[in-house]
């Protein structure tokens, strides 16, 4: 711009940007409300479905809630003896985060030194190892967290993830998850397996595409990256999956039951269409 600007701004009348320089252009721009120079990203809705299968999934949302309610009533008082049993239900908020980098250092930390060095010291380089995936659910109803970490997160991974649950709950227990529109979720492999179990044993609610905000699973992994992937060091793929598992583990100690608010709101768009 700063070069077109000499070169044109004479001839249109403007012979001070003759000299205009590329800095005095950044500072002009910095000022507007119109920033050309600069890109925001965004995720257009090309999901048609998009706000039936969004109320899908708060339908779940809400029925963790008045599971919740029952069981804190049941909790506080003893049980008639005529009531009947509740089917017990489980509801996990699965997915997967693939690309976790196994990196090694090349020379060893430097510790804080007082006075000297205020946080650890570490080179720049590092060598790699190759990237593990965790595989992951967390039970809305309990906190714990289900994991398992493999190479990669195909059909047979997570038809593996699938048996974990399976082994998990009791027979009778109904296994609702909540998950996106990934290809091994909905696989021939995987159907054919899911047809092999008992009748309403897995039930899955896909989350709408560019909609994986609605699944709370995102929050742990957020929270995962930051508490324990994050300047993570390890000299082996094997040593990082030891790794992750005791995190996983640590964080079943303190299970983290989600509180889940689920609002309706309906807001006028500029296109004319109300959502909510």
């Amino acid at each position: 711009m700063a070069r077109h600007a000499r070169e044109h701004g004479a001839a249109a009348g403007h012979g001070c940007l003759a000299n205009l320089v590329q800095g005095t252009v950044c500072k002009i721009l910095g000022q507007e409300e119109i920033k050309p120079h600069k890109v925001r990203y965004h995720l257009e809705r090309r999901d048609a479905d998009f706000e039936q299968k969004m109320a899908e999934v708060l339908c779940v949302y809400r029925e963790v809630q008045v599971l919740k309610r029952a069981a804190a009533k049941a909790n506080n008082r003893a049980k008639k003896k005529s009531e009947k049993p509740h089917k017990p239900v489980a509801i996990v908020s699965y997915d997967e985060k693939p690309g976790i980098q196994a990196i090694a250092t090349t020379a060893p930390d430097l510790p804080p030194l007082p006075g000297t060095y205020a946080t650890f010291s570490r080179d720049h380089e590092y060598k790699r190892h190759g990237t593990l995936s965790l595989l992951a659910g967390i039970d809305l109803l309990t906190g714990k967290v289900h994991a398992l970490v493999k190479d990669r997160h195909r059909s047979r991974e997570f038809i593996e993830f699938l048996k974990l649950l399976n082994a998990a709950y009791t027979a009778d227990t109904a296994i609702k998850l909540i998950l996106d529109n990934h290809s091994a979720h909905i696989s021939k492999e995987t159907k054919a397996w899911l047809a092999a179990q008992p009748p309403g044993r897995f039930a899955f609610t896909f989350t709408p595409k560019h909609g994986s905000w609605l699944n709370l699973i995102e929050g742990f992994f957020s929270k995962f990256a930051r508490s324990v992937l994050r300047h993570i060091r390890v000299a082996s793929k094997q040593e990082l999956k030891q790794r992750i598992m005791l995190g996983i583990k640590d964080a079943n100690r303190y299970p983290v039951v989600h509180t889940i608010i689920v609002e309706v709101e309906e807001r006028q768009h500029n296109d004319g269409k109300t959502r909510r």
